[in-house]
């Protein structure tokens, strides 16, 4: 058995379903199922493959809290093999509400941290789907939190994905992949002059080819994104320290993005530097084919710089393109570039730059001199800020205590004689933070009710340079209803 494998470890309380799920993934009847509980006591080890990434799967048995000194020895066998393992699935029972042993036994695992989904089995339909939002107490975010039926095979495509994407890559799918890229791409390397114009649908994205945003919190990705010639390459090169990118005064020399990665303060920070935009009527050739991948690799980023020239009056093209980044929720700061060439107050540019870009109002503005480069060092300090920021996650219990606060300085709407009340409060999702508020009638509270939320969170927390998105919901929502979303 291949020791460099993963581990994946298997947890829960006796009788949720985990053998039933460890033969769903081995894909072989190995352990033994049976409806009486507490029928694994050993681990058992069976080496897995999910399409073309392998692991070591290690089911724990169950988890009891009894005398009984064989559950006694199961828990503490579960523990240390969860303390080896890379990743954790915790599983309960979704046909009982949440289990306050669970709780417990979870965020002893969360202290591990470790890779930790939160498995709830025997959803076996939709109506059923809905309870999932009681799980969201136990503090977990929507990303890592999966209501299946492995009995009725519903549900475990999303749990199988997500262990994907938690496993080591196969370097031969991958060498594989880049040498079809790369003759796709030398196929098609001209192709583009060939069409006048391309329609909206072309325009559009594919689910296929968009790159899942990096979820290694230690890895930056960096979209640099302004009009043309307000010097992004020139910031590229002043961050990085090295002449990277072609460099010129005349307007669009950059074509196709350059990939840039660097090691700064234990982060890995990658910029993506695209090719200048234009106005769409003055677009032609090569410079149009650019603008069509400008989404793309604001897909690929977590965080943007916005660069304006500080020497230019801001143009409403300026707006159109910061309208990008709020568009995508990313991470984002406002970079003035060519300061040493204005001799305005930083005061009077800000006050401009706050009245057009009303949407970016939690973004840091920062001013700086590729030429010469002025607070280039503190613009790299606050990349890493604004991402601490926008991958941070508050823990349920200091929600709660801030939303009650808000709620006691500013009661409640209450439209048309409605009681409004707020059940409980929990962060489902980072990147950017996501919120949510599960209360009795979400479709009556007013949106300017969560601009208050949001703007209390804001002076509690820091959440400087990073949207936050506040969803009102109902106990019984259904997930993935977005109708309240309300976005900061």
């Amino acid at each position: 058995m291949d020791k460099t494998l993963k581990k994946i470890a298997l947890i829960g309380q006796p009788n949720v379903g985990k053998s039933s799920l460890f033969n769903r993934i081995a894909n072989k009847r190995i352990a033994i199922v049976s409806d009486m509980a507490g029928t694994t006591r050993d681990i058992r080890k069976h080496e897995i493959e999910i399409l073309d990434r392998k692991a070591l799967m290690l089911d724990t048995g169950g988890i009891d809290e009894t005398n009984d000194a064989i559950f006694s020895n199961v828990k503490r066998k579960a523990i240390e093999t969860a303390k080896e393992a890379d990743i954790i699935l915790f599983m309960v029972d979704g046909k009982n509400i949440p289990d306050d042993k669970d709780k417990e036994l979870f965020y002893e695992l969360q202290r591990l941290g470790k890779e930790l989904a939160l498995v709830v089995n025997k959803i076996d339909n939709d109506k059923e789907l809905e309870r999932l939002w009681e799980f969201f107490e136990f503090g977990i975010g929507d990303e890592n939190l999966f209501g299946i039926s492995v009995s009725h095979n519903r549900g475990t495509k999303n749990l199988f994905e997500w262990i994907y994407q938690h496993l080591p890559i196969n370097l031969e799918t991958v060498a594989r992949e880049e040498a079809e890229a790369l003759k796709k791409q030398r196929e098609n390397e001209f192709d583009f002059d060939d069409e006048e114009d391309y329609s909206e649908e072309e325009q559009e994205i594919s689910q296929q080819e968009i790159i899942n945003k990096e979820v290694d919190e230690n890895k930056i990705n960096v979209a640099i994104i302004g009009r043309v010639n307000v010097g992004k390459s020139s910031i590229l090169n002043a961050i990085i320290g090295e002449e990277r990118s072609v460099v010129s005064p005349i307007a669009g020399t950059t074509i196709d993005p350059v990939d840039e990665s660097f090691e700064y303060k234990e982060k890995k920070i990658t910029f993506v530097d695209t090719a200048g935009l234009r106005r769409r009527g003055s677009i032609e050739g090569i410079e149009k084919y650019a603008l069509m991948r400008t989404k793309d690799m604001l897909e690929k980023a977590n965080m943007a710089l916005v660069i304006l020239d500080a020497s230019r009056e801001l143009t409403d093209l300026d707006e159109k393109i910061a309208g990008l980044v709020d568009e995508y929720g990313l991470g984002t700061i406002i970079v003035l570039n060519k300061w040493d060439e204005n001799m305005d107050t930083f005061q009077k540019i800000e006050e401009e730059i706050r009245r057009r870009f009303r949407f970016l109002s939690y973004a840091p503005i920062i001013a700086v001199s590729a030429k010469t480069g002025r607070s280039i060092e503190r613009l790299k300090d606050k990349i890493i800020e604004i991402h601490n920021n926008y991958t941070q996650r508050i823990p349920t219990s200091q929600l709660n205590r801030v939303i009650e606060e808000a709620v006691i300085r500013h009661s409640l709407p209450s439209p048309n004689g409605a009681y409004l009340r707020i059940y409980y409060t929990t962060q489902f999702d980072t990147r950017p933070p996501r919120i949510a508020l599960v209360m009795n009638k979400p479709n009556l509270l007013h949106f300017t009710y969560k601009r208050y939320l949001i703007n209390y969170l804001r002076e509690q927390f820091n959440f400087e340079g990073t949207p936050i998105h506040v969803i009102a919901r109902g106990k019984n929502d259904k997930m993935g209803d977005e109708e309240y979303l309300e976005k900061s």
